[in-house]
């Protein structure tokens, strides 16, 4: 592993506040690829990204998320200008699992270009209600097929200099012998 990339491992955090300027095309792109290129289960590749950057349709997704919440006024894309939904398909052998590992690449990939991101749960509740499902259907994706795994949020930090990375727990490892 390059030290470059155990070093974004070890220095990427979670930002709960964007700046409104939106991402560029290019950061973009390259964080998506990288999502592709997660490992599934069998190779399956059961994961469907679908990402928005439509202030009207984010809001949309973040009120069906609040509600999930059940706290209507709560805000929890944190003013993020692009959010991606991973969406899996259920009949593969380890669709979960996928989408997780996609979540994560994209997350990674976001903070090697420079990108600030966050992992929001809650989209397989926001994909199964009603409008979520009206949601699918517009994608072309189908609603007795696909669950949602999480979305992640893309944009850049509104506050200044980030948390310096916390110590790892006692015992976070056991060397089997």
């Amino acid at each position: 592993m390059s030290k470059s990339t155990l070093k974004d491992l070890k220095t990427r955090r979670s930002v709960r506040s964007y700046k409104p300027d939106q991402i560029t095309d290019e950061e973009l792109d390259l964080i998506l690829e990288a999502g592709t290129w997660a490992p599934t289960g069998a190779g399956s590749q059961s994961p469907v990204i679908v990402a928005v950057q439509n202030k009207t349709l984010i809001n949309k997704l973040q009120k069906l998320n609040a509600e999930v919440l059940n706290n209507p006024k709560a805000k929890p894309f944190y003013g993020a200008p692009t959010v991606l939904a991973v969406l899996v398909d259920k009949s593969k052998p380890t669709p979960l699992e996928d989408g997780a590992l996609v979540l994560g690449n994209l997350q990674n990939a976001a903070w090697a270009v420079g990108v600030d991101s966050c992992w929001i749960h809650r989209a397989k509740q926001v994909f199964e209600s009603e409008e979520g499902k009206a949601l699918l259907k517009k994608w072309k994706l189908d609603s007795d097929t696909y669950f949602g795994v999480g979305f992640c949020l893309l944009g850049y930090a509104k506050e200044g200099p980030r948390p310096k990375p916390a110590a790892r727990k006692a015992g976070y490892i056991i060397k089997a012998k």
